[in-house]
C-alpha cells in the first residue's frame, strides 16, 4: 500500500504528532480541522459561523493540495461541544457541497483542542 503525506501552508500546521492528511492508496484521510487561520496562526472564532467556515476553508486547502475537492469527500465527522449549535454548524457545512453529500456523523464532546466549538475531519477518495 502506498502511503503519502499531504501538507500545505494553506491550512494550519499540526499542533501534535500527526499530519494534516495522509493518502493510503486512493483514499485521503484528513485530520480534524479547527478554526485556526493558517496565515496568522490565531483562532478565527468570533462567531460560530466564522469558526465553521474556517474549519471548512482549512479542509478545502488540504483537499486542493491533494488534487481533490469536496466532491471527492465520502465521509465527514463533525465534533461539537454543544448539540444545540448543530443547526448553525450544519447550515455552514452544507454550503460547501453541491448535492452528493458524504456520509456523516455529528458527535457532541466535552471539549476540543484550544476549547473551540467545532472540529471536522474528512475521508475522500481519488
Amino acid at each position: 500500500m502506498e502511503k503519502r503525506i499531504i501538507q500545505t501552508p494553506n491550512a494550519p500546521a499540526p499542533i501534535g504528532p500527526y499530519n494534516q492528511a495522509v493518502f493510503a492508496g486512493d483514499t485521503l484521510y484528513i485530520s480534524g480541522q479547527i478554526a485556526i487561520d493558517p496565515a496568522s496562526g490565531e483562532l478565527n472564532n468570533k462567531s460560530l459561523e466564522e469558526e465553521t467556515h474556517q474549519c471548512m476553508r482549512n479542509l478545502k486547502a488540504i483537499l486542493e493540495t491533494a488534487g481533490l475537492s469536496f466532491g471527492n469527500v465520502i465521509k465527514s465527522t463533525i465534533f461539537i461541544t454543544d448539540m444545540n449549535q448543530f443547526g448553525v454548524i450544519n447550515g455552514v457545512y452544507g454550503q460547501y457541497f453541491t448535492g452528493d453529500f458524504p456520509a456523516r456523523e455529528t458527535v457532541q464532546v466535552a471539549a476540543l483542542p484550544k476549547f473551540v466549538n467545532v472540529e471536522i475531519s474528512m475521508i475522500a477518495v481519488r
